[in-house]
């Protein structure tokens, strides 16, 4: 009970109501609080007087306005109008529940010998106004005052028994010893009991089980309930309210009917009403109950929700560092990498430049001693022993001087080290480091033209929307069981084409293919139907009988405009214009027929029936574009369009009732049209090859109803067929 204390609590001085009463906006107030905020309108000349002498616009001249509703409140003398909300003598003030009040209007000093004495009832002043602290709607006082208003002694009863069960905790009246505060009330035995004594004394078996437990509160009010009070007229104290008035919605006395406020107006006994007026107070509170009931389990799952968030940040914040953890790594094992890149660059330029000094240094030694030689055979004084020898000395001389002559005298390598780490694009993709709002990927696109079936194979092709960015991981491509049973997986991966083998001959197969990434799965393509071969009959050769095929028309790729029922085999338009449908279903190879039903032909207009590809005009006629093949008819004749090209006008139209047949025919590659079960001119179009979609464009006019899984009309053969197949 503890949510209702605020119900319970005057606008205006934030307590308990005190003998609250009811104004006429329903809201209720203090009957203390209502004399305090009074505004007493001027005495002195009346709105009209004020608007006759043309003293400028008062806050008062809209009372002329709105005098039907001055009276309006079940005749009783007073209105309601808004005009005293910014009346500038009453500045507002707010109470400590936050509404607007208007203090009480201070008295002229020449006004001040009629004040009463302290201690004294203030008497109501003429042309006083009220103005409601919660809705701020003003009510004009009539000769009786504030008694004109009528006593919320319900609201005053409910006051009462709530102060009454806050005051002071109830005890068990069984405990011996200090009695424990009581946890529930028994209704029959009248006795407040303490948990271990209604286990004791009170078991909920036998015929104790039927007694009723409530709260102690609760049993406290239903002991203390008194009898319920007669209530009296407000105009009319001393006759009991005992009618209700339908019109006005507030109960009369017999006095008043008789003196002819009420006279002419609907009334019902005042019992009757009570109970008409509890049920109906019953039944919307089960309404406001179950609200209530799922904003408990919606608040329950904000706080779920709640810890959801916080583990659900640690752990992210635990991955957050996990993979930054795991990219320093990276770049750490890198750097141990490009350290072992320089110091082996490092120990080759060295090794160079040793190997170099090394030669150099024999080298010079052995230039040096050759030199040392040679100027030793200088100092002899022998000419023929030195004519001897000087010859090989001369040529040893020029070929170790051109020994030093090719780069010796050159290093081999430099001191600098040629490499330059190239940190840049890591730099920047380090500051483009950003978290990716990933969502699930789009339902792929079957691509029918690469689409084919060869014996007892069957070979889908797909891709992803044009548009599409987000992010793929794979597929996951489903077939039926070929007899129209569940879906089973036959293929996860990432590639985009997959050749299903080992399937039942002159069987037919729904496929569908859907993608995946870390986020989720995403939705299904459109459901594609394969015929298998007969068995022993050449690739792309198929029975030459229909194929039975149930299909519905598909919402998600109908123009918005479109109206679905029955289970999507009813459609119609909220349009004035050609909406167009498809079919959930394509078809590739086979023989298949199907009906439409027209339930409603309304002002002659011309739906149009036939194939489509998936990529239709859905916002005009079909047969406009170049992806539909359609037959269009009204009540009269009918036209074969494809491209916007009409040809092959025909008698004979449709009414209510009428039946459109189409027949697809993949071994001649055609499309026939019937109307009531006969054909409706000649073959409509020749060469169909791919996979189509029954179509059908309609506006609001038009009702029908799709019926699928019929046999082929005994009319027709189907021939032979195609040696070249058709793909889908």
């Amino acid at each position: 009970m503890d949510e209702m204390e605020e119900e319970l609590k005057c606008p205006v001085c934030g307590s308990f109501y005190r003998e609250p009463i009811i104004l006429p906006c329903s809201h209720n107030i203090c009957l203390a609080c209502a004399r305090n905020i009074l505004v007493q309108t001027p005495d002195a000349e009346s709105p009209q007087s004020s608007r006759a002498s043309g003293s400028g616009v008062s806050d008062y001249d809209y009372l002329d306005l709105d005098k039907m509703s001055l009276y309006s409140e079940a005749d009783s003398g007073y209105g309601s109008y808004g005009g005293f909300v910014s009346a500038p003598t009453t500045p507002c003030q707010k109470s400590p529940n936050g509404v607007r009040v208007f203090p009480p209007t201070v008295p002229q000093p020449q006004q001040q010998h009629l004040l009463p004495h302290p201690g004294s009832l203030t008497p109501i002043p003429r042309n006083s106004c009220i103005t409601c602290p919660q809705c701020h709607r003003s009510l004009i006082l009539d000769d009786r005052g504030l008694r004109g208003f009528p006593k919320n002694r319900v609201l005053e009863g409910v006051v009462d028994r709530y102060q009454q069960s806050k005051a002071a905790a109830l005890k068990c009246q069984l405990c011996e010893k200090s009695p424990k505060e009581a946890t529930v009330m028994c209704e029959q035995c009248d006795v407040f009991y303490c948990d271990p004594c209604r286990l004791r004394c009170h078991p909920p078996r036998g015929p104790l089980a039927k007694h009723r437990l409530v709260p102690p509160a609760q049993g406290r009010i239903s002991r203390r309930a008194s009898p319920r009070k007669i209530s009296t007229c407000t105009e009319h104290e001393l006759e009991n309210l005992s009618m209700y008035c339908v019109q006005c919605k507030m109960p009369v006395c017999y006095q008043c009917l008789e003196e002819g406020k009420h006279g002419t107006h609907e009334v019902k006994a005042l019992g009757a009403m009570w109970k008409l007026h509890k049920g109906q107070l019953s039944q919307a509170l089960n309404g406001l109950s179950d609200r209530a009931t799922e904003a408990k389990e919606f608040l329950v799952q904000l706080k779920n929700m709640v810890q959801h968030i916080q583990e659900n940040g640690v752990e992210f914040e635990a991955c957050l560092v996990a993979q930054c953890d795991a990219l320093i790594d990276a770049l750490n094992r890198r750097k141990a990498q490009l350290l072992s890149q320089v110091n082996k660059e490092h120990e080759h330029k060295l090794k160079v430049v040793r190997d170099q000094i090394s030669h150099c240094t024999v080298k010079l030694r052995q230039t040096t001693g050759l030199m040392e030689y040679c100027l030793e055979v200088i100092k002899e004084n022998d000419p023929s022993g030195f004519l001897q020898i000087s010859d090989a000395l001369i040529r040893r001389v020029h070929m170790t001087e051109s020994q030093w002559g090719k780069g010796t005298l050159t290093p081999r390598m430099t001191s600098d080290f040629d490499l330059t780490l190239d940190s840049g694009p890591l730099l920047q993709t380090i500051h483009q480091l950003d978290f990716v709002q990933m969502k699930v990927p789009a339902a792929p696109m079957l691509q029918l033209e690469e689409c084919c079936t060869q014996n007892n194979s069957a070979t889908l092709s797909w891709k992803q929307p044009p548009l599409s960015t987000i992010t793929v991981e794979g597929y996951i491509l489903e077939l039926d069981d070929g007899n129209g049973g569940p879906f089973r997986e036959v293929y996860v991966g990432t590639e985009t084409i997959c050749t299903v083998d080992g399937l039942h001959f002159n069987s037919t197969y729904k496929s569908r293919v859907k993608a995946f990434n870390a986020s989720g799965v995403g939705q299904y393509s459109k459901t594609l139907i394969m015929q298998t071969s007969e068995t022993g009959l050449p690739p792309c050769d198929i029975q030459s009988i229909g194929t039975v095929a149930w299909f519905t028309f598909d919402p998600a790729s109908a123009h918005p405009d479109i109206i679905f029922s029955n289970d999507n085999l009813t459609v119609t338009c909220n349009s004035y214009d050609d909406r167009v449908v498809l079919g959930n279903t394509a078809f590739s190879r086979g023989v298949h027929y199907w009906e439409m039903t027209v339930d409603r032909y309304d002002n002659h207009p011309d739906p149009a029936f036939g194939i489509a590809r998936s990529d239709v005009l859905k916002d005009v006629m079909l047969g406009k574009d170049d992806k539909a093949w359609a037959m269009y008819v009204d009540n009269n004749r009918s036209w074969f369009m494809h491209n916007n090209s009409h040809t092959n006008r025909t008698d004979g139209g449709i009414t209510k009732g009428a039946t459109i047949g189409v027949l697809l025919d993949f071994t001649r590659r055609i499309l026939i049209f019937l109307v009531n079960d006969e054909q409706q001119g000649p073959v409509a179009f020749e060469g169909l090859e791919g996979a189509y979609y029954p179509a059908i464009s309609l506006n609001r006019n038009v009702q029908v109803t799709l019926h699928t899984g019929l046999p082929i009309p005994d009319f027709y053969t189907p021939g032979e067929a195609d040696p070249t197949g058709s793909v889908c």
